[in-house]
């Protein structure tokens, strides 16, 4: 199909994308193209530098003096702010540390203990298994003080009533990448008495969120995706400012000795620091939290809609080249027609999604599988150019039109798919 006169090429998209400069902060790994940011953000110069620096000066030089020197002692919040920027949360409400599993387990137990009487945690099917874990593990600790209704996605603003005390929902399915409608969610929630604890490890540094102003009572959520602050690094969690400042005892029962309000009065008797610093636990991790800091520097002159624009402008050339390549009708895709419903990822269905990934792999090109059957792509728009869009989509077409995932290489299952 001859191209219109009107409609930009790749190239053309990419010489006017005002974040192409970007790119250059990243390494981006030779003859590869990666469009996994919704499971591993790429490596920064900043975040290199940095480690380094913290490693060889801070650690290896001013050794323990650091904690004072540098401001260790208070890098869980400092970094929690700047996270707190691109969440539409004000400043002192988010902390960077432990990990998402481990931060849940805080707020429900915060959400439960505030909603007092009130018992069912209510979640979707769909979410996020670990999410549901950490619910089914409160409720194996505490009995008939916490129980776990799951309904469908689609069923859960219509779901949340007189009994629920707090609503988990991830805001963007991390198989089909719909985006929850937050502020439905809340007002429907505020209306039945119920809390709401939202899980952002599919929207932080993806697009913006107003956590503030749609009245989330708690969220948690990841650094390493869309954050880009390396494998493993600490989470985050946010706690809305009327629960922190209406609070007069511990609303977590994890109490860790940072999370004191006097730590270093070394006290036998555990009192709670004021404020989100009371969800603080064991000492902090300095350079996996450095690695955080340093990532999040990118963010500092970008506005995330800017970032948002980029990410439907990618998404939507996306699903126009399959089109094009006569693929839509072999491997259709499970998210929502309209870009506006989607976080930054789309998924198509095949039941040989996992070999055709391992083939797209070994062309260089890297996207993941979500069982059963998903072929999942992740698009970043600090690093993802339209012209990758093209390469990855006719290289998917000759695997699909040549039927290559049938190679007996791409059928052998790794540990992490």
């Amino acid at each position: 199909m001859p191209r219109s006169l009107q409609t930009p090429t790749a190239h053309e998209k990419d010489i006017h994308d005002p974040l192409a400069t970007l790119r250059t902060k990243f390494h981006i790994p030779a003859d590869t193209i990666y469009f996994d940011g919704n499971s591993l953000g790429l490596l920064s110069e900043t975040v290199q530098t940095r480690v380094a620096d913290t490693m060889a000066e801070q650690w290896g030089n001013d050794v323990i003096t650091s904690w004072n020197k540098h401001n260790w002692i208070n890098l869980p919040l400092t970094v929690g702010d700047k996270i707190a920027r691109l969440i539409g949360a004000p400043e002192g409400t988010t902390l960077c540390c432990d990990s998402t599993s481990l931060n849940l387990f805080k707020v429900l137990c915060a959400a439960l203990d505030i909603n007092h009487g009130r018992t069912e945690v209510l979640s979707t099917e769909d979410n996020f298994p670990t999410d549901l874990y950490m619910v089914q593990g409160l409720q194996q600790l505490l009995g008939e003080r916490c129980t776990l209704r799951l309904v469908p996605e689609q069923e859960l603003l219509a779901a949340i009533n007189e009994n629920t005390a707090a609503v988990l929902a991830t805001e963007v399915n991390f198989r089909t990448g719909r985006k929850l409608p937050l502020a439905e969610l809340s007002a429907k929630a505020k209306a039945q008495g119920a809390l709401t604890i939202v899980d952002l490890a599919h929207s932080a540094g993806a697009f913006p969120v107003a956590l503030l102003q749609h009245d989330i009572d708690f969220a948690i959520g990841c650094t390493y995706k869309y954050l880009n602050a390396g494998p493993g690094a600490p989470a985050f969690l946010y706690v809305a400012p009327k629960h922190l400042e209406s609070s007069r005892k511990p609303m977590q029962p994890l109490f860790g000795w940072l999370g004191h309000a006097e730590p270093f009065a070394f006290s036998v008797d555990y009192a709670p620091a004021k404020g989100i610093r009371q969800f603080l636990t064991g000492t902090p991790p300095i350079l996996a939290l450095a690695a955080v800091d340093a990532a999040l520097d990118i963010f500092a002159d970008i506005d995330m809609a800017d970032i948002r624009k980029k990410s439907i402008g990618l998404s939507e050339y996306w699903l126009a080249c399959m089109a094009d390549e006569g693929l839509l009708e072999i491997m259709p895709s499970i998210s929502p027609d309209k870009a506006e419903e989607r976080g930054s990822q789309l998924a198509f269905e095949h039941e040989h999604a996992y070999a055709i990934c391992q083939a797209l792999i070994a062309e260089g090109i890297i996207a993941d599988f979500r069982a059963p059957n998903y072929l999942r792509i992740g698009f970043s728009a600090l690093y993802n150019t339209y012209g990758e869009v093209q390469q990855a989509v006719s290289s998917l077409a000759t695997i699909m039109h040549e039927r290559r995932y049938e190679n007996e290489a791409f059928q052998q299952r790794n540990t992490v798919t």
